[in-house]
């Protein structure tokens, strides 16, 4: 017993001690980016034999297939001939993804700061066509170990580097030496920061930041819009670029139309100008993430609190945007943990995270009725097709088709680990 106070005196005499000048030092817990040269980074991008699930991100559905983004790792294929037996197809390594696009049997997606262009015509043989390389800013990578108290980019050249991860160590500092954002360590306690039928384009959720519209592909970051003409899809080239507003986290496109999910709100863009997006005006919320889908005069958008979302609840909201220059709220539902949501004839589906997967009928979008919850899964995500609904969440693929009576019936379901 006396050793075991022994040992936690030294430990809290370390964790706060003093030099001969009388200067008080602590531990602190400092996460550091584990990382890849741009030239290692670049090579490693390339199709592979089916691997295992570990973290699904987003989904999206092209003809027969099912593409699982494994988030910042690559792209999982599954054969969906059969919607009750999905089958693993490929694995396409992409470092750094985030989100996919597909037409006419070419693949585009994000790596890290590249645009990556793949044809998919034989599933059994992907193969890259092109990069574009530094198209893009590095998305933000929040993802530190538990605990960390600051983080230190002191070893991170942007021109050579590519971040691919993070670990955690134990760094003495002066007591109230805490650099700021811009130093070498970015301090997180003072941190303020928030992490259609089938054709011959594919369809993604509503957690999407890619939006193809037909020769041009979209794209957004946290506040950058990118314009690619794919009018050659094997060469894209790069457009225009703006800055489209603040923390955007998803983009929808309807009637000519793209819709930009924010946590301060949904940005209206006109394309009548497809190369060059037009901004036409704002509806602003409180601070949440937000993604948005949007049915004729009206969008619905979820908004979800907690975490780094935000402080206020959870609701639905339904937008009138009748007058595009003017949207408006036009009603508010109340939701636990709601993430993305889609639009199929007069159903709403939300995800509702751990509450589950909500069916409503959205006759009247100014008072739309619940029709069904499955309160029992984990919903994330949900792509609406023109025969089945896909539904990710938790550690889930579902699958379901639609019934009379707006109801849907559970086809199949697919374990993702």
């Amino acid at each position: 017993m006396k050793l075991k106070f022994l040992l936690l005196s030294l430990v809290f005499f370390g964790m706060m001690s003093c030099d001969k000048d009388n200067i008080e030092y602590e531990f602190v817990k400092v996460a550091t980016p584990e990382l890849m040269s741009k030239t290692a980074f670049r090579n490693s991008v390339k199709a592979e034999a089916p691997v295992p699930i570990k973290e699904a991100g987003k989904i999206y559905a092209y003809n027969n297939f099912i593409f699982i983004n494994e988030v910042n790792k690559g792209i999982h294929v599954l054969d969906n001939t059969d919607p009750k037996n999905p089958m693993a197809k490929a694995f396409i390594n992409i470092p750094g993804n985030v989100d996919i696009a597909v037409k006419d049997n070419h693949l585009f997606a994000d790596s890290s700061i590249d645009l990556v262009v793949f044809d998919i015509s034989d599933i059994n043989n992907i193969t890259k066509t092109t990069t574009l390389e530094d198209m893009f800013l590095p998305m933000p990578n929040y993802d530190f170990p538990a605990d960390v108290q600051a983080v230190s980019y002191k070893d991170y050249d942007s021109n050579e580097h590519i971040i691919v991860g993070w670990s955690a160590v134990l760094e003495r500092r002066e007591v109230g030496n805490q650099p700021g954002y811009y130093g070498p360590y970015f301090d997180l306690a003072n941190s303020n920061f928030a992490p259609s039928a089938e054709s011959n384009t594919g369809t993604g959720g509503s957690l999407a930041r890619f939006q193809i519209v037909n020769n041009y592909l979209y794209t957004v970051g946290e506040s950058q819009m990118k314009t690619f003409n794919i009018s050659n899809l094997s060469q894209p080239t790069f457009e225009n670029s703006i800055n489209a507003g603040i923390n955007i986290e998803t983009m929808f496109h309807a009637d000519n139309h793209l819709y930009l999910g924010s946590t301060r709100g949904m940005y209206i863009y006109s394309l009548a100008n497809p190369s060059l997006p037009e901004y036409v005006s704002e509806f602003v919320h409180w601070e949440s993430c937000d993604p948005v889908v949007v049915d004729g005069d009206y969008a619905y958008v979820t908004l979800r609190g907690g975490n780094l979302c935000g402080q206020q609840e959870s609701v639905l909201e339904v937008i009138d945007i009748s007058d595009k220059t003017q949207p408006a709220l036009a009603a508010r539902y109340g939701l636990e943990n709601p993430y993305g949501l889609g639009i199929k004839g007069q159903m709403l589906f939300v995800c509702d995270g751990t509450a589950g997967l909500k069916l409503f009928d959205k006759s009247d979008p100014l008072n739309i009725e619940l029709t069904k919850s499955f309160d029992e899964i984990h919903a994330t995500d949900v792509i609406p097709l023109e025969h089945t609904l896909i539904m990710i969440g938790g550690e889930t693929l579902y699958q379901y088709e639609y019934g009379s009576n707006n109801d849907v019936t559970l086809i199949s379901t697919y374990s993702l680990h």
